[in-house]
């Protein structure tokens, strides 16, 4: 028998409680039963505890009807979020209010018209935000993680509705969903429950001599009601990514999402409110999550409020601006997450074939409409004709459409790309894509709208391939957000990284090549928050790293403990170490009224010489200044 078995059955060899004066059975052993016993004992009730305190609670949410495939609906004619104003059919009756239309992209269908809130219904969210806060701020980070977990195991459990969902409110695909909505937001709540409150523990800092005898202390206090203005294109993930952070660290949150998501954000955020009610709070904490969506004209009042405490930001450059300027009001901090022109230099002999995939899903996945999506494709001029026929022979062959739309033999057919959002920059993507043709650029794949036979939105735009572009040309300067791969040529390693700086943004990046040492040094050269090396976009999946840009990508980060710790304030807290031998006193000599100028100056300056000195002859020299100043 192995070692570690014998151990184990020793007792149960040795010992025969049925045969009186046994020699071989013991007290030993019976006591070496007794323990193992006892030990088991205690580590079932250790577990039955856990369990019962920490484990996932299970609960229901069901999903929309919308998000089956074979629902239907009014089909909106040149669909918009003002449809209802037009619309006979999506008129309210209440015509003194703002409403907003909320539609599949993709094929046009109403999904709801909602009513947008206005001053007093977003200030009274925010007041209710801040009840709640008052009771949860003082819930233990154990309560906390748990409905971290009652959350995961949900998302997990649903995937397929929640894609479902995604994919009908932006028109994306299911394999964009999972990817951009599933795979992330599950990542985010496995680090929350792993590090997050590791995070948040106060921390016992470093002191220096003078004050050895005290100790110093950073305490991480939740700020109180913080709000997130998120983006469309990832709805899941960019409500509950602000919304799971802001509750672990203590905070009541209010979301304003975007007003084409409304329908979407509205049903994930209540996924939330019901996870708080299975795990057992009730009445105020259940506000502690509010959506708001409200037009343009209104979001001041949230900018603005003097009871919000930070505001994180998900959006274009544009209204970045006027966020952080309303957000002076009351000096509110704010985290800005802006517009990027991601590059992705691909060094000399790499092996194209190898990385062509991730180029594609770096440029193409959800439409392009990713804020952290390859725009430009650097590539050295020796392979520069052999990537771009490449891509054009792939990209060629992708297929828009929508998931959500059942053919008329009932099967769903396979998509590689969805729709966009809505159609409103398509005139202005013609138009730069046109305007590089005639300052040189190369383009045989798409390059135009795309009115589908099958489905009824209007708002697919071709998967397009433009080549030899310079970076004098506007769309090598633009963000584009559209299923467009921008190549341009490069003739030596330093070009190649001046072009990838050498626009306004600086949020992420890739660097591609056959030795990754080389590709480190280039990475380091690069104007940027976040580079993935021969990969695209993978340090978003590792939540515990830091989150944003530098330049017009803005500034601030969310992700990881620096993410974590910007919704709380830090707060310094000094103690004495040995309160009964040691404490703070104030020597005659610099005690008020003070007697003499001379003797308290040469005292300060003896203390000073003494603590800083560069060598300990100096120093001993200042310990005699300082004995002759106290006498």
């Amino acid at each position: 028998m192995y070692p570690s078995f014998s151990a184990i059955f020793h007792p149960l060899r040795t010992l025969n409680l049925w045969l009186e004066n046994d020699p071989n059975a013991s007290v030993l052993d019976v006591m070496y039963l007794l323990t193992v016993f006892s030990a088991f004992g205690i580590w079932l009730v250790f577990d039955r505890y856990q369990k019962t305190h920490n484990n996932a609670i299970p609960f229901k949410f069901d999903g929309p009807q919308a998000a089956a495939p074979e629902w239907e609906s009014i089909v909106i004619r040149e669909a918009n979020l003002r449809s209802h104003l037009t619309n006979p059919d999506l008129r309210m009756h209440d015509i003194s209010r703002d409403y907003i239309t909320s539609f599949d992209p993709a094929n046009s269908l109403h999904l709801g018209t909602f009513l947008a809130d206005n001053k007093r219904e977003i200030e009274a969210k925010i007041n209710l935000a801040a009840q709640a806060q008052v009771e949860w701020r003082d819930t233990t980070f154990s309560r906390r993680r748990r409905v971290m977990r009652s959350l995961l195991k949900w998302l997990v459990d649903n995937q397929d509705v929640c894609a479902r969902v995604a994919c009908r409110d932006t028109g994306k695909t299911m394999i964009d969903a999972a990817l951009g909505e599933i795979l992330t937001t599950c990542s985010k709540l496995e680090w929350l429950i792993n590090h997050g409150e590791k995070a948040l523990r106060t921390e016992t800092r470093s002191s220096n001599m003078i004050l050895s005898y005290k100790k110093s202390q950073l305490v991480y206090e939740p700020k109180g009601v913080v709000a997130a203005i998120v983006s469309w294109n990832y709805p899941l993930h960019n409500a509950w990514s602000p919304i799971i952070a802001s509750i672990f660290a203590g905070n009541a949150v209010v979301l304003k999402c975007s007003e084409h998501v409304i329908w979407s954000t509205t049903w994930f955020v209540g996924a939330i409110q019901e996870c708080l009610r299975a795990c057992g709070y009730k009445h105020a904490v259940l506000e502690l999550v509010q959506v708001v969506c409200c037009w343009p004209d209104q979001a001041e009042t949230l900018t603005k409020s003097p009871m919000i405490k930070h505001i994180t930001f998900i959006g274009s450059e544009e209204v970045g601006r006027k966020v952080a300027i309303a957000a002076t009001e009351h000096l509110t901090p704010v985290t800005l997450e802006l517009g990027g022109k991601d590059p992705a230099i691909i060094l000399p002999d790499t092996d194209l074939k190898k990385w062509a995939s991730i180029w594609l899903r770096g440029v193409f996945q959800n439409a392009g409409q990713n804020c952290i999506g390859i725009e430009r494709l650097i590539v050295h001029s020796s392979q520069y004709d052999d990537l771009y026929a490449m891509l054009e022979d792939r990209v060629s062959k992708l297929r828009l459409g929508s998931v959500l739309a059942p053919s008329r033999e009932g099967f769903i057919g396979t998509v590689d790309c969805g729709s966009m959002i809505s159609n409103d920059r398509f005139d202005e993507l013609e138009e730069l894509l046109f305007k590089a043709q005639n300052e040189g650029a190369q383009m045989s794949v798409g390059g135009k709208r795309y009115l589908h036979s099958h489905h009824r939105g209007d708002t697919y735009f071709s998967a397009t391939v433009i080549g030899d572009v310079t970076p004098e040309m506007e769309i090598a300067q633009r963000e584009l957000f559209a299923p467009i791969a921008v190549l341009m040529r490069y003739e030596t390693i330093d070009e190649a990284i001046d072009i990838a700086n050498g626009t306004r943004y600086g949020l992420g990046a890739s660097v591609f090549g056959p030795h990754q040492d080389q590709c480190l040094e280039v990475a380091r050269e690069l104007e940027c928050g976040m580079v993935s090396i021969n990969d695209f976009g993978v340090f978003y999946l590792n939540q515990d790293l830091p989150f944003g840009g530098t330049k017009a990508s803005g500034y601030g980060r969310f992700g990881g403990p620096e993410g974590l710790r910007a919704l709380t304030n830090p707060k310094a807290i000094m103690t004495d170490r040995w309160p009964t031998f040691v404490q703070t006193g104030i020597p005659k000599v610099l005690d008020y009224p003070v007697r003499s100028l001379v003797r308290s100056w040469d005292f300060v300056s003896g203390l000073v010489i003494l603590l800083y000195a560069d060598t300990w002859r100096a120093r001993f020299d200042g310990l005699v200044q300082l004995f002759k100043a106290s006498r």
